[in-house]
């Protein structure tokens, strides 16, 4: 799928995905990867809490894209965040890459973590 344009500042938009990809600035990248700003790092799903708390003091929250559907985070991947006072907001990954570009595009303080459809 592919997005409209909007503006951007000091983010990246992601412009598409599909299945075990994202293209993101205008770059492809295969499996779960983290965006925050302006950079787009590889991410380890729900094992991998460390790149998330890392940038914990560039965002405000979270958007955590869950795949095809919305799913409910692990015990195990939502503690170490909470713990963190990292705010999560989890939502399927076509919803969570939309939402993730109008809140950028708007300048938030906001970063997403997508699962791969």
């Amino acid at each position: 799928m592919q997005f409209n344009e909007m503006p951007f500042e000091d983010a990246v938009p992601v412009d598409g995905y599909g299945p075990n990809m994202f293209r993101i600035a205008g770059k492809a990248y295969e499996g779960a990867v983290l965006v925050c700003g302006e950079r787009v790092i590889p991410w380890g799903g729900y094992t991998d809490t460390e790149a998330l708390v890392e940038i914990r003091d560039k965002i405000d929250f979270i958007i955590i894209g869950t795949g095809p559907e919305m799913a409910h985070l692990p015990k195990s991947f939502r503690d170490p965040l909470e713990a963190a006072e990292i705010g999560l907001e989890p939502m399927a990954t076509p919803t969570a890459a939309r939402t993730y570009n109008v809140l950028a595009s708007e300048g938030r303080r906001v970063a997403v973590a997508l699962l791969p459809i």
